[in-house]
């Protein structure tokens, strides 16, 4: 492995994924077992920094060719993100079934499937997911968040839900998502000064995200001060 590969590799690991890209975007072209590692890492970059389009290029290009079957997997549960994200439900649940195919069953699976059913508006079967990833794995952060978003988005169960949506905080505070998740159960049970605390802390973290920012709005009108 050549110095800029591991300089990418640590920058990325350090969460400086532009840095990274940049290094990675350096790299030679060499072997294709390298290049196939090299497209991995760009494909990982993009992804992080939300450049949807040019990281499907080069994920794509690793599930097509690559040899190595965990990073292909690993690859195949990003594509089914990244589908998901940019509308494309149905070739993310292709990706996905193509994993479930191969006998390759894990929390983060499963979590992927919920994830991408929610996105199609098929709630019951996004709850079935995350409940089989808590199956396999009871503290899956993923799966508390998603499965604690849900009950309370569709007026399931609230002590569960709210439960669910600590566990995870607790396990990562500073993530956006959790942060956002908390907030909106928060919401939905009618405490909008904590609503508000922990929405504000998920923005602060990604100013960017249009699901928060829809979240703090809903807040606002329904009573909330800014």
């Amino acid at each position: 492995m050549t110095e800029v590969m591991k300089n990418g590799i640590t920058l990325y690991r350090d969460g400086r994924y532009a840095d990274a890209l940049l290094e990675f975007l350096e790299q030679p072209a060499g072997e294709t077992a390298n290049n196939l590692e090299l497209a991995y890492f760009i494909g990982l970059c993009y992804a992080r920094l939300e450049r949807y389009e040019d990281a499907l290029v080069y994920l794509e290009q690793v599930v097509t060719a690559d040899s190595d079957l965990a990073r292909v997997y690993q690859c195949r549960i990003l594509l089914a993100v990244v589908y998901s994200l940019t509308g494309r439900t149905r070739l993310a649940a292709f990706e996905l079934q193509k994993l479930l195919e191969a006998g390759y069953e894990s929390a983060q699976v499963f979590c992927s499937l919920g994830f991408v059913a929610f996105e199609n508006g098929e709630t019951d079967e996004a709850v079935h997911w995350y409940e089989k990833a808590l199956e396999l794995d009871e503290g899956n952060t993923t799966a508390l968040n998603g499965l604690g978003f849900i009950l309370a988005d569709t007026g399931g169960d609230f002590t569960r839900s709210l439960t669910m949506c600590k566990k995870a905080v607790d396990s990562d505070p500073d993530n956006p998502a959790y942060l956002d998740s908390i907030g909106w159960v928060y919401h939905k049970l009618g405490f909008e000064k904590e609503s508000r605390t922990f929405i504000k802390r998920a923005l602060a973290r990604a100013p960017d995200n249009l699901i928060i920012k829809a979240h703090l709005d809903e807040i606002m009108s329904a009573g909330g001060k800014k």
